[in-house]
């Protein structure tokens, strides 16, 4: 029986996604809920899995932008149980080299040194064929048609000259250097972050506001229980969890900074469903922790390690990565000392994290070193004003310089118990 496997949907309003990889070969045999191929959106990339057992057909190529609902390939379920291809092929080599090879066999790179001595291969050319376990005589066996394209670079290659003909500019060049350049097709993903990202510049009066932040406080209540923490809790306890907490008291404070434009009217959520920027393999993703007002700092820990991990897999769900209310990114880990931090639409303000850097500072008329971190948060001004964006950054700067602080809502404690 022949079983079409066709393209999911990965939410709504999308109508056609891009097959990014195939996880197998045209004629494999597949297990049933084996995956088989990755499925990318402008939101989200999820994998294609086998509906049942059986030989695989593909019917559309890597790369290929298809419409939801179309057919991306077939199983006949009558090769259920038989062995792949590959596999057979793998066992066969196996076999061949248990046996007695001769004394004088040459290398296949030898062999196709020879065959095609003229063949010239760039240093980046010869690590991919490296890591394919490819030679030339394959690569060139592997061009099925010579085109217009082929014939292009070709034409226009120097022919052999004398020596002192050469170009004087080229004359330092060393012969291993490599002039080549590689393309690669923009994803979906990239597409719309791409445009988002120039819709955001163009369409809010975005402006951003900076402080400095002590980390000191922080830095030691890490140091002295960040065993206990773990053993406790089973995650250990970073930098980005003091952040969106405190983020998320001092959303209590400046509603407005966790507030959105929708047409003519502001919309202020009570909750805070905090997305945090997480640098993957395939572009920037901003999964969501929700209402990070009910967590307390091992919640967010374990939310974060979670969503991060996925994240980076590219098996994180659409619906993880929607509904956000506020943005918190982190630089700092690839040793940004201070940036403009773009918002995540269709959000009004994201607050930008920095590395750490031992400076100067004044403390009670005394200089000291300290570690310091920049802060940023980028907001529209169209909706937030000075007052509620700077008001968000100091307050977020006094719990993380005062952890207490985070236990009393942001205010002081001593005047928290005296009801002040």
């Amino acid at each position: 029986m022949i079983i079409e496997i066709k393209v999911p949907t990965p939410g709504e309003s999308i109508t056609e996604v891009e097959l990014a990889s195939w996880m197998v070969a045209d004629g494999d045999i597949v297990e049933k809920d084996q995956e088989i191929a990755e499925i990318e959106s402008d939101k989200a990339t999820l994998s294609l899995l086998a509906t049942e057992s059986g030989k695989i057909k593909i019917e559309v190529e890597a790369g290929e932008t298809v419409a939801v609902g179309a057919v991306a390939c077939t199983v006949d379920t009558e090769f259920a149980g038989e062995a792949s291809p590959a596999v057979k092929e793998v066992e066969e080599k196996s076999e061949a080299a248990t046996e007695p090879q001769p004394t004088e066999a040459v290398s296949n790179a030898e062999m196709a040194s020879k065959a095609y001595p003229n063949a010239k291969v760039s240093p980046l050319a010869q690590k991919k064929m490296e890591a394919h376990g490819m030679d030339v005589e394959q690569v060139i066996n592997g061009l099925k048609r010579i085109s217009t394209k082929e014939v292009e670079l070709v034409k226009d290659l120097p022919t052999d000259e004398p020596k002192g003909s050469a170009d004087v500019g080229s004359a330092f060049i060393s012969a291993d250097a490599s002039r080549e350049a590689e393309r690669q097709k923009m994803t979906m993903l990239r597409k719309k972050l791409s445009q988002r990202l120039v819709a955001v510049k163009n369409e809010t009066a975005m402006l951003t506001t900076f402080n400095e932040v002590d980390m000191s406080a922080v830095m030691a209540l890490r140091k002295k229980y960040q065993s206990k923490f773990i053993d406790k809790h089973g995650v250990k306890l970073g930098f980005m969890s003091f952040f969106i907490k405190a983020a998320s008291l001092a959303l209590k404070h400046h509603p407005m900074v966790n507030a959105m434009i929708d047409g003519d009217e502001i919309v202020m959520p009570e909750y805070h469903d905090v997305s945090v920027a997480v640098q993957t393999p395939k572009g920037l993703m901003v999964p969501v922790i929700r209402n990070v007002e009910t967590l307390s700092l091992d919640g967010i820990e374990s939310s974060l390690k979670g969503l991060a991990e996925k994240a980076r897999k590219g098996k994180i769900g659409l619906e993880e990565m929607t509904g956000g209310t506020f943005t918190v990114t982190n630089g700092g880990v690839f040793g940004s000392m201070l940036s403009t931090p773009i918002i995540n639409p269709p959000q009004s303000a994201i607050m930008g994290m920095h590395n750490i850097v031992e400076r100067p500072v004044a403390v009670k008329g005394k200089v000291e070193i300290r570690p310091i971190m920049y802060l940023a948060l980028s907001y529209d001004h169209r909706i937030i004003d000075g007052k509620d964006s700077v008001g968000f950054l100091v307050k977020v700067k006094e719990m993380i310089e005062d952890p207490a602080k985070l236990l009393s809502g942001g205010f002081d404690p001593e005047q928290a118990v005296l009801g002040l």
